[in-house]
C-alpha cells in the first residue's frame, strides 16, 4: 500500500490536470462575462475573482509539478 502511494505522487501527469485546466477556463469566462454584464452583482464578481486567483495558483502548482 505504501509503494503505491509513493509511486502515485511521483507520477508528472494526472487526467484530472485536464479538468482542472478546464475548470480554470469556465471560471475565467464567467467572470468576464460578469464584468461586461449591464447589470453587475458585486458579490459574484468578488467570488470568481477569488475562486479564479485559486485555481490559476493551483494550476502554477501543477503545471510546475510537470516539470520537475
Amino acid at each position: 500500500m505504501f509503494l503505491a502511494a509513493v509511486s502515485d505522487a511521483t507520477a508528472k501527469f494526472k487526467y484530472f490536470d485536464i479538468f482542472m485546466i478546464l475548470f480554470t477556463i469556465l471560471i475565467f469566462v464567467g467572470v468576464v462575462r460578469l464584468l461586461t454584464a449591464r447589470q453587475k452583482n458585486k458579490f459574484a464578481i468578488a467570488f470568481g475573482i477569488v475562486s479564479l486567483l485559486v485555481f490559476l495558483y493551483s494550476d502554477y502548482a501543477m503545471v510546475t509539478g510537470w516539470f520537475k
